[in-house]
């Protein structure tokens, strides 16, 4: 009698091992051996409002570029021999050392970094490192307008363009409206050839007219009138004027700055570490 038991309890035994180890079907979308791709997983990958088909193309995508990974660290670990698995294990560790340790001093960084680059500094950095801020292209300095030539206070417009004294400017500000395009920033640096390629009136032609300092050009379309006062001009070769440079020596400070900071507060972390005994060099 025991023996009919034991035989009937056997398969009882396998077929509940099997229910409870299998993964259920409804929760996944792809296999690859023992590793299981579930649909919590790509639910957020479809942006939403796309279409069933541009969806289905993106999950396929996916599904293949998953299977393709597995199939191929499968494939490598099979292959590949002990001592070279071995080796990219050592660079996967020292990977991960790098990664978490860079995070936690970028971290450490912005928490201690003054951001804040003072004139005095800019300029003392500008004249250290002249040499370096030569320019590779021609910058102007320039005020513009483009207005229609129907419009009723045309003269009045360009006397007052062209004299821009401190009344002038608040009047142009203030009917800007009826200008097509504008830029009455006359103290700001531009390169040439961007000025050149945005109004399309300058040409090959009268291109070189834009590199004469306090020149004015009136030119025209069939439609449209195009006020141009040039005030100031470099030429490629020559140093880049402190202003024109500003933005990126600010970003060279503040790197100098972060390199500078991240390298003391590494010492002052191995330090404290040696004053708390949590590091020891043994000889």
């Amino acid at each position: 009698m025991k023996r009919v038991v034991f035989a009937i309890l056997v398969p009882i035994l396998f077929i509940g091992c099997d229910f409870f180890s299998r993964v259920p079907e409804d929760i996944i979308v792809a296999r690859v051996k023992d590793n299981y791709l579930y649909k919590d997983e790509i639910k957020d990958l479809v942006p939403v409002g796309l279409s069933p088909e541009d969806s289905a193309v993106i999950v396929k995508a996916y599904i293949n570029r998953w299977a393709r990974q597995h199939l191929l660290m499968d494939g490598a670990q099979r292959n590949l021999s002990d001592e070279q698995q071995q080796e990219f294990e050592v660079l996967v560790d020292q990977y991960r050392n790098e990664l978490f340790s860079k995070a936690y001093m970028d971290g450490l960084v912005i928490q201690s970094l003054d951001t804040l680059v003072t004139e005095m500094e800019a300029q003392e950095f500008y004249i250290a490192n002249r040499e370096s801020f030569k320019l590779n292209e021609n910058i102007i300095k320039l005020r513009y307008i483009n207005i229609q030539q129907s419009a009723l206070n045309l003269d009045e417009v360009k006397e007052r363009f062209v004299r821009f004294d401190s009344i002038d400017k608040p009047y142009l500000d203030s009917i800007a409206l009826q200008f097509n395009t504008f830029s009455l920033k006359d103290s700001i640096w531009v390169s040439a050839q961007q000025v050149a390629d945005k109004i399309p009136v300058i040409n090959t032609t009268n291109q070189s007219e834009l590199l004469k300092i306090s020149n004015f050009l009136q030119l025209k379309d069939s439609i449209n009138l195009y006020l141009i006062k040039v005030e100031d001009v470099r030429y490629r070769n020559d140093y880049a004027p402190l202003q024109y440079m500003l933005p990126s020596i600010n970003q060279m400070v503040l790197n100098k700055r972060k390199l500078e900071l991240t390298k003391q507060l590494e010492m002052d972390i191995i330090k404290d570490a040696i004053r708390t005994k949590e590091f020891e060099t043994y000889e």
